[in-house]
């Protein structure tokens, strides 16, 4: 019964794991994977390529199901009246999206800070809002600035940084074939943007090994 309602709740937030899916949705992307393994020369009737369709559809679904969640709503859900002043950091953040150029994956680990004015917010809902927007087609420079925007309009914080590592499988996989490139992204409001000190301590704050 208590999972019942934590699932329910959840839900209502726009942020549960998906566990079905839009049945019409995986019928229709599962017929153009069927007929892209024969345009690939593969054989989608052989056993091992009988179910990969509809895997490949559900999986997809799973992988963009962020279009269907308000990031924003996430943090007003938690949202309280704290007179803190100091730097909230959440580091080493895992992430893991999907590029929109090649629909390969790229993943990594993002580092968040703000600075409170007023309202601090449950640190678990940090995570989801970077799980809302990396659940969509994305570039990492956008989702830095997405994650980064969301916060600040939201909590109206004197600051936020956002900093994301990433390596990225079309880099990896084709093209240039690097594997072992990671591309960092940063962004930056307020006191971050201004301040060298703040911007500098929290850098230096994301890179100690404090536990």
């Amino acid at each position: 019964m208590e999972n019942d309602k934590h699932n329910h709740d959840e839900e209502a937030l726009g942020y549960q794991k998906i566990e079905s899916y839009d049945e019409s949705k995986v019928t229709a992307v599962a017929a153009h994977y069927k007929d892209i393994l024969t345009q690939l020369g593969e054989n989608p009737e052989r056993e091992g390529l009988l179910k990969t369709p509809e895997r490949v559809a559900k999986a997809l679904q799973y992988l963009t199901h962020g279009y269907d969640v308000d990031p924003a709503q996430i943090l007003r859900s938690a949202m309280f009246e704290e007179d803190y002043s100091q730097m909230v950091v959440v580091k080493d953040i895992e992430v893991f999206s999907m590029c929109e150029h090649h629909m390969l994956p790229f993943f990594g680990k993002v580092h968040i800070a703000y600075i409170p004015k007023g309202q601090i917010v449950g640190l678990s809902k940090i995570p989801r809002v970077v799980d809302a927007f990396a659940r969509r087609l994305q570039v990492q420079e956008r989702l830095t600035n997405e994650i980064r925007d969301c916060i600040q309009n939201t909590l109206q914080p004197t600051g936020v940084a956002v900093v994301m590592e990433c390596k990225h499988l079309c880099m990896a996989m084709r093209g240039v074939q690097k594997q072992n490139s990671v591309t960092t992204t940063s962004a930056f409001t307020g006191g971050f943007l201004s301040n060298d000190k703040t911007r500098a301590e929290f850098l230096r704050l994301i890179t100690a090994n404090l536990h």
